[in-house]
C-alpha cells in the first residue's frame, strides 16, 4: 500500500459509509473509497445493484464491504440502517443520497417534493447526528455532504432542489466548524453537471459534465483539506465565475441554465 493510500486509511479507516452507493457519485466514492484501502459499507434501496456493486468491489480492491438495502426517506428506515452499523467503525462517512425536481414548484407533486425533503436533508441531518457522535468519541475522521452547484443561490426551475442543497452547503460548513475539536473533517462537494443519469432523465445535453469517478476523486482528495469543493471542471468554472455576480444576477443565470432542463421530471443526478 502507497504511503498516500496508508495515511488516508490511517485517517478514514477501517470502513465507509456511502449513502446512494449502488450509482452515480455515491457508487464512485465507494469505489475510490476501496481504492484508497477501505472497506465499505453501501446503502440504497435496490438489493439488486447493491450486491453487484459490492461484488465489484471486492474483486477490484480486496477489502470487505457490507450492504443495506434501506429507503432513506422514511424515519423506520433510517433507525433500521443505525441498527445495521452498530458493529462497525465508521471512519468515513459519505451522503450521496438523493435526488432533484426540475420545473415550477407550483406545478410540482407536493407527496415526491416532501420526500425529496426527506431524502435530501432529513436523512442526512439523522444519520449524521450518530455519526458524528461516534467520531468523537473515537477521536476523529471524515464527512462528506453532497450539496450542488444550485446551492449557492435560488434558482427558477429547480426551486425547492436548490433550497435541499442549500441547506446541506450551511449544514456542512457549521458542522466543519464544530468537528474541528473532534479532529472530524467534514466537506461540502458541490459538483455542476455530473454524467449520472441526470441529462437523460432530463430530457437535455449537457456539455463539459463531469464524470462520477472524477467527481469522486476531487471530492476525497479535498477531504481535510477544504470546507467546500467544487468537483469538476464546469462546477469550477460557474463557481468562480457565478460569485463575482451580484446575487441577484447569479438567480437569473443559473435559472436560464435549468430552465432548458425543467420538464417536470426527477432526476438523479447532480448540478
Amino acid at each position: 500500500m502507497s504511503t498516500k493510500k496508508s495515511r488516508f486509511t490511517e485517517k478514514y479507516g477501517p470502513w465507509a459509509l456511502v449513502t446512494g452507493g449502488s450509482d452515480g457519485i455515491g457508487r464512485a466514492i465507494a469505489f475510490d473509497a476501496a481504492a484508497r484501502g477501505l472497506n465499505v459499507c453501501l446503502v440504497a434501496r435496490r438489493e439488486d445493484q447493491l450486491q453487484a456493486t459490492a461484488r465489484d468491489i471486492e474483486d477490484h480492491f480486496g477489502v470487505e464491504t457490507r450492504i443495506s438495502a434501506t429507503d432513506l426517506s422514511t424515519p423506520n428506515g433510517v433507525d433500521h440502517l443505525v441498527g445495521e452499523l452498530l458493529d462497525l467503525d465508521i471512519g468515513l462517512f459519505a451522503a450521496c443520497a438523493g435526488f432533484g425536481t426540475s420545473g415550477h414548484f407550483v406545478d410540482s407533486d407536493l407527496t415526491r417534493e416532501l420526500n425529496m425533503v426527506d431524502v435530501n436533508c432529513r436523512a442526512v441531518v439523522a444519520l449524521t447526528h450518530v455519526i458524528a457522535n461516534a467520531m468523537a468519541v473515537r477521536g476523529g475522521g471524515g464527512i462528506v455532504l453532497m450539496g450542488s452547484i444550485v446551492g449557492f443561490q435560488g434558482v427558477a426551475n429547480a426551486a425547492h432542489y436548490a433550497a435541499t442543497k442549500a441547506y446541506i452547503q450551511c449544514f456542512a460548513e457549521g458542522l466543519n466548524a464544530e468537528m474541528k475539536i473532534h479532529n472530524v473533517d467534514v466537506l461540502a462537494s458541490a459538483p455542476g453537471p455530473v454524467m449520472s443519469g441526470f441529462a437523460e432523465r432530463a430530457d437535455m445535453t449537457m456539455g463539459g459534465a463531469a464524470s462520477p469517478a472524477s467527481v469522486a476523486k476531487g471530492t476525497l482528495n479535498a477531504l481535510g483539506r477544504k470546507s467546500t469543493v467544487r468537483p469538476g471542471l464546469l462546477s469550477k468554472f460557474l463557481g468562480y465565475n457565478l460569485a463575482i455576480l451580484p446575487r441577484p444576477l447569479r438567480k437569473r443565470v443559473m435559472g436560464q441554465i435549468m430552465k432548458g432542463m425543467a420538464n417536470q421530471k426527477d432526476v438523479a443526478g447532480t448540478v
